[in-house]
């Protein structure tokens, strides 16, 4: 494949991705209006959990095999080629059937550490997926070793479409039928099976049309003992590492719901006060780190492929771009976030409970966006060991920090653990970045992109508090959220442009900016 079409696949998975994960943030905006903040909570506290365990069945599969496919084509070898897929889908099957019969059989158990017996069919209808999604990673990662990006990323778009239809199609139905919310909870949950279905199904009639493996010998035990090695081998530092942002989340699961049940609050209780803050703050948070998500992407191999080299100097240019780029984008998506946290709240969920837990929620998704960018670039550079190391201990502070806040200050303590943790994680893995690859921490741009936006913020949010948005109707808020946002966008690009924030090199990929900065 040539470099040009390597780059378009590239291209390609990034946004898909970029989709994958903006639909599986958006969808909770209309479960929350159909089904109520207790059936969303609910889901908030259960999907965390399983996304970790999904993560340990699933994470790493895709580009061990895509790595080691690679490597036998490169030599050749086209029997290996057979033998790493063959060999690897034993492992999905293995790996997926054990995780199902756990979180299955221990549906009740893991409940009981969530907070409450509500929580136990939407564990065991979200456990089946289980049995599927290693197996669809098997697919993904041997199209990957072929460098043809398409199935991967048609297959995670479809993914997130089918399951986000089917939350949507499953809440309505089962709330118009008034089924109890954790019956409702456990309905939307089966999204997460159809979609992995629905991929799954894609990619074997892809794989089945195509024939790509030609000739392939007999595999015995020694070949299939000799692959597994190497595929974990390569696969679980990659678990490893994308479990541990995960962890942050499993810990609102396990300490938030408990300390809100030893405050007094019965299960349907708790449940509520977590759809109203967590809930609805996680949905608007993953927007605004949508970009950062998808932006390590393309840097990991980026960075992995420059250190191969042993051209660091690129490899601290690729970090220091693209801690600019997030500079650019995070800062005013969570300044203006927080500015329009009353009018967003009440405007999409319909009233504006929890708006003070979302305004710091808010704000903490600036310095999620900026661990999330941080932990990417340290597993690029081989230092992914580091990367979960201090988001371990992180997660650690976080389980601590959420009983002794929650106790006493309620939901707002758990939103100001979150804040202190995700600050703490970009302080260290920035510190890690900079002893591994020297890069300009702090520039000028990132010092204007960060007053313009706090000056965007402040004048939206004074527009908030003198407006009363809140006795609006909801409509009329959804209008002020729309012209406030046009309005932030032109006060932050303004400002930018007045002092010459954007540099040539950005300004290049920003076509609307560059002709601007011309004209100045």
């Amino acid at each position: 494949m040539s470099k040009s079409s390597l780059l378009k696949g590239a291209i390609l998975l990034t946004i898909a991705t970029f989709l994958s994960k903006l639909l599986g943030s958006v969808f909770r905006i209309p479960l929350q209006n159909i089904a109520g903040d207790e059936v969303l909570g609910i889901f908030s506290v259960v999907y965390p959990v399983y996304m970790s365990i999904l993560i340990i069945t699933v994470a790493g599969i895709p580009l061990a095999i895509s790595k080691l496919i690679s490597e036998a084509r490169a030599k050749g070898r086209d029997n290996d080629v057979y033998f790493i897929y063959r060999t690897a889908t034993i492992l999905g099957m293995v790996f997926g059937v054990i995780s199902f019969i756990l979180m299955f059989v221990l549906a009740e158990w893991i409940a009981g550490f969530l907070g409450g017996s509500l929580m136990t069919y939407s564990i065991l209808a979200v456990s089946v997926t289980l049995i599927f999604a290693p197996y669809m990673a098997v697919y993904r990662g041997f199209f990957q070793g072929y460098e043809d990006m398409v199935p991967t990323a048609v297959s995670q778009v479809l993914e997130q479409f089918v399951r986000v239809f089917i939350i949507i199609v499953a809440a309505y139905y089962l709330t118009v039928q008034a089924f109890a919310p954790e019956v409702v909870s456990a309905g939307v949950m089966i999204g997460s099976v159809v979609g992995v279905l629905a991929s799954l199904v894609y990619l074997k009639v892809i794989f089945a049309r195509r024939k790509p493996i030609k000739t392939a010998t007999k595999m015995n035990k020694g070949t299939f003992s000799h692959w597994a090695k190497r595929i974990l081998i390569v696969a679980l530092p990659i678990c490893f590492g994308a479990l541990t942002m995960a962890l942050l989340n499993v810990v609102d699961s396990l300490t938030i719901p408990r300390q809100l049940s030893a405050l007094g609050n019965t299960e349907s209780e708790v449940a509520h006060i977590y759809g109203t803050t967590f809930g609805r703050g996680q949905a608007l948070v993953q927007m605004a780190v949508v970009f950062a998500s998808a932006l390590i992407l393309p840097l990991i191999p980026a960075i992995t492929k420059a250190l191969a080299t042993n051209d660091k100097d690129r490899a601290s240019m690729i970090v220091d771009r693209g801690n600019t780029i997030t500079h650019l984008t995070a800062w005013p998506a969570a300044m203006g976030l927080a500015a329009l946290t009353v009018p967003i709240n009440y405007a999409l969920f319909g009233d504006v409970l929890g708006s003070d837990v979302i305004f710091i929620l808010s704000v903490s998704a600036l310095f999620t966006s900026f661990s999330v960018l941080t932990t990417g670039m340290l597993q690029g550079a081989n230092r992914e060991f580091a990367a979960a190391i201090i988001v371990l201990m992180c997660s650690a502070v976080k389980f601590v920090l959420n009983i002794i806040l929650v106790a006493q200050y309620g939901m707002i303590g758990a939103a100001i653990s979150t804040l202190i943790v995700y600050v703490a994680i970009t302080i260290l893995n920035v510190y890690i970045l900079y002893r591994t690859l020297p890069f300009p921490v702090v520039r000028r741009s990132h010092a204007l992109y960060a007053l313009a936006s706090v000056v965007m913020g402040a004048v939206l949010l004074f527009a908030v508090d003198y407006l009363q948005v809140e006795l609006w109707t909801r409509l009329n808020a959804m209008l002020f959220v729309a012209a406030g946002v046009v309005i932030g966008a032109i006060i932050y690009v303004v400002i930018l442009i007045g002092t010459k924030a954007i540099d040539d090199e950005i300004a290049s990929s920003l076509p609307l900016l560059s002709k601007l900065n011309r004209r100045k």
